[in-house]
């Protein structure tokens, strides 16, 4: 290690450099019908008795293996902490989590109130602001009666018919309206109709219908 990175380097570089004409000659051997050292030669071992560490075919020997972005190359990355269940999820799930109790500290409600009070204020600087420009303009400006009652709109006392009034409104009927006379003839022939159905047999009933059928009522 006290060699210095440069020279560390250089060195690695040239053992990498054997190891490479070192395999070329164990290729060769196995095409001339020799035996195939590259599997069943023995591995490089460190002085601890680790398989030297490499990076696509480049090994790191000795203290070439604590250089400056080496030892991050070998380094393991940690395990994912484990996730938790959805009912562990769950447990520390509150009224406060959703924001229910926001307000219990006494610290956000004067806030809004501070807010609140400076948008009106902007607002009513704006409407002065406009509308001095518009009596610069010459515009007259009309006050809006607040107090005004609509014609269209009725409470439920004005909603009421009053008698005596002299200018009643009139309404325009756009449906045929039954006369007094012809509800009270269809009010007769509903209580007819109901106390056949409550005292006369289901013979009766069908006579009745065969006879109304036959004179074409």
């Amino acid at each position: 290690a006290g060699l210095g990175e440069f020279r560390i380097r250089d060195l690695n570089d040239e053992i990498n450099k054997l190891l490479r004409e070192k395999g070329h000659w164990e290729y060769r051997i196995k095409e001339l019908g020799g035996p195939d050292y590259a599997r069943i030669g023995p591995k490089m071992l460190d002085h601890e008795g680790k398989e030297v560490p490499g990076n696509r075919g480049y090994k790191y020997f000795g203290a070439a293996k604590d250089l400056p972005g080496v030892r991050e190359l070998f380094e393991k990355e940690p395990l994912p902490p484990p996730r938790k269940t959805r009912a562990e999820l769950m447990k520390d799930i509150d009224a406060e989590y959703y924001g229910y109790r926001d307000e219990d500290d006494g610290i956000l409600e004067p806030l809004e109130q501070e807010h609140e009070k400076k948008v009106i204020a902007e607002a009513v600087e704006k409407w002065k602001m406009e509308r001095e420009a518009r009596l610069a303009r010459g515009e007259e400006e009309e006050e809006e009666n607040i107090y005004a009652v609509n014609d269209d709109e009725s409470d439920e006392e004005g909603g009421k018919e009053r008698e005596g009034e002299e200018d009643q409104q009139k309404f325009i009927a756009h449906v045929p309206v039954p006369t007094q006379q012809e509800i009270e003839e269809a009010l007769v022939r509903r209580k007819k109709m109901e106390l056949l159905q409550k005292y006369a047999s289901e013979t009766l009933l069908a006579q009745s219908e065969e006879a109304k059928t036959l004179l074409g009522l």
